[in-house]
């Protein structure tokens, strides 16, 4: 298990840093494609979520943000042997995302976003890994506790 959370995090990273490359060329001229529920148009990130701590030194940014994708592969790590699919798939969406947006920001110390909407920041694949894979640990604890409590009586 431990071996397909890594590979499936390595491959979604290499997707999201992809992408992001893509973004770069294909949008750099201000330009925009409209899709009906989200354009790509090119914006850049300096700070973490929603640009909080946009006024921090990067180098304050990127080993915060290292110092937290360290302690997520130790847990992704340790939980993985025991994990369902479905953990193991959150964990590496998190992982890929969190690597995703990391190794972007070492190149030159911002995120690079694409995906926007008009309500809503505009972000990233990357973005959307962690939140999606957030979202599936958040819903798989809550079912392991519901099964759990079920089973006492």
């Amino acid at each position: 298990m431990r071996i397909a959370l890594a590979a499936t995090a390595v491959l979604l990273a290499a997707l999201d840093l992809g992408l992001k490359i893509w973004a770069e060329r294909a949008l750099a001229d201000g330009s925009s494609v409209n899709f009906p529920v989200v354009d790509l148009r090119l914006a850049f990130n300096s700070g973490i979520a929603f640009s909080l701590g946009d006024s921090l030194p990067g180098g304050v940014v990127l080993g915060v943000a290292g110092l937290v994708i360290a302690g997520l592969i130790v847990v992704a790590w340790k939980a993985a042997r025991s994990a369902t699919p479905a953990v193991w798939m959150a964990m590496a969406a998190v992982l890929a995302g969190a690597v995703g947006n990391l190794a972007d920001r070492a190149v030159d110390g911002v995120v690079t976003d694409y995906l926007h909407t008009g309500w809503f920041p505009t972000f990233n694949l990357a973005d959307a890994f962690i939140t999606v894979g957030a979202a599936g640990l958040a819903l798989t604890s809550f079912r392991n506790t519901e099964d759990s409590r079920g089973s006492d009586g």
